[in-house]
């Protein structure tokens, strides 16, 4: 058999601690699989008396992690640290410097930095491998820079992020308020004490990022990301979305417009019939569009230990089988840098809901607002009477650009009759 791969871990938090067990447990069977051993030869992590999962005592601990980098003694850094910044970045960067391969599970710096570590990677002959940054244990990101390498991509999508897909199943099927399945959530641990990162859409934004990157052969452009989170989702507008035939999904999309590359993150309803929309709880959903294959569906747990822990130990196994692929799926010098598309030239269906006075004249009032902005409204609602009092309008309308609607429903916002901010929910196409 083979020299052994030697792998040094940085970062003893969940998921590392269940890649040292991934990588025990099944010792043998990975060592026959790619023949030659996988061995962690040195851990470090900010805390060594930390109660763990896993004994560490069987490796070498060192103190400061951004030191494995050159140690002699590993061939691997895997950098389960996290952030965009800070010792993880200056340890990768470090690490493929001295011509180490890394694995990483850090999608907010690959985000934000991904390009620049691609180049390093290249430039020094080694492996940057991430499959763990995006969709826990869907191979998604090996599926894009390898199985589905013949295709030209029409457009990517997915609920990228458990915790907000939880929440909003949640909702759905018990009619509780956001706050009140936050809080739930909260406590069963599928939520952080600050869900900013999850619910805001950000950690899904990072995701599509790199989905973009690999599916349009650009750089990672978290900046060009539009996001938008679950917060004003309401169990009224879940309500009205399965009356229309939608549920309503946390949703990252990207796609290649005449305006340049889309790529947006925010709540969108769905058809009900949409394979995405069978997405639920906290599992993950990934569609590629492919001009060849068709639409490639992929689907599971996209967070949790045993799910990321599978895709660090996957991309073990690839360099120890001496699998060498362009980061990004083509050379550095090929990334494109594709020009953001402005939100506001996207092109659409929309759900709206309005709170209104109810007496005479408010819808013609509303009707004349969308007629002046070129909105035709596909369906509308609008049930019984409360003279006087608060009342929705529900309506959809056909395909319209975003600044369209946008300013329409600034002048609606603005009448005396309706009582609310308007509720605007994209309508995707599926």
């Amino acid at each position: 058999m083979a020299e052994p791969l030697r792998v040094a871990v940085a970062g003893l938090g969940t998921v590392g601690c269940a890649v040292l067990d991934l990588l025990e447990r099944n010792r043998e069977l990975l060592a026959r699989r790619v023949g030659r051993p996988i061995l962690v030869t040195a851990v470090s992590a900010r805390d060594r008396a930390k109660a763990r999962p896993v004994s560490i005592e069987p490796y070498r601990w060192v103190e400061d992690p951004r030191s494995l980098a050159e140690d002699p003694e590993n061939d691997v850094v895997c950098e389960l640290v996290g952030g965009a910044d800070g010792v993880a970045l200056e340890l990768v960067r470090r690490a493929l410097r001295a011509g180490k391969a890394v694995v990483t599970a850090n999608k907010a710096m690959l985000a934000v930095h991904g390009a620049e570590l691609a180049a390093l990677a290249e430039a020094r002959g080694t492996v940057l491998a991430f499959e763990a940054a995006v969709a826990g244990g869907i191979p998604i990101v090996k599926a894009l820079r390898e199985g589905l390498a013949a295709n030209r991509i029409g457009r990517i999508y997915g609920i990228l992020n458990g915790t907000s897909n939880y929440i909003l199943t949640q909702m759905r099927e018990s009619g509780r308020d956001f706050a009140t399945v936050l809080a739930e959530a909260q406590r069963l641990g599928y939520a952080e004490a600050d869900p900013s990162f999850d619910v805001d859409g950000i950690d899904a934004a990072h995701k599509l990022a790199l989905l973009a990157a690999l599916a349009f052969g650009g750089r990672p452009r978290f900046d060009a990301v539009f996001v938008e989170g679950i917060r004003h989702v309401a169990p009224i507008d879940i309500a009205y979305a399965a009356e229309l035939g939608y549920r309503i999904k946390l949703l990252g999309v990207a796609r290649l417009t005449e305006h340049g590359l889309e790529q947006r993150v925010h709540p969108c309803m769905v058809p009900v019939e949409a394979p995405i929309a069978q997405v639920e709880g906290v599992f993950n959903g990934v569609v590629a569009e492919c001009e060849d294959a068709g639409p490639m569906v992929f689907e599971g747990r996209g967070a949790g230990a045993g799910p990321t822990a599978s895709a660090v130990v996957a991309d073990l196994l690839d360099i120890a089988r001496g699998t060498r692929l362009p980061v990004f799926g083509v050379p550095v010098a090929a990334l494109v840098d594709h020009r953001p598309a402005p939100m506001s030239t996207h092109r659409g269906s929309y759900y709206i809901r309005l709170m209104v006075v109810d007496r005479p004249g408010v819808l013609a009032e509303i009707a004349a607002v969308l007629r002046d902005h070129e909105i035709s409204i596909e369906a509308l609602i609008q049930r019984g009477r409360n003279p006087g009092q608060a009342v929705p309008i529900v309506l959809t309308s056909h395909e319209t650009t975003e600044a369209a609607m946008t300013a329409a429903l600034a002048r609606i916002g603005a009448l005396a009759s309706v009582l609310e901010p308007p509720r605007m929910i994209r309508i995707e196409r599926l």
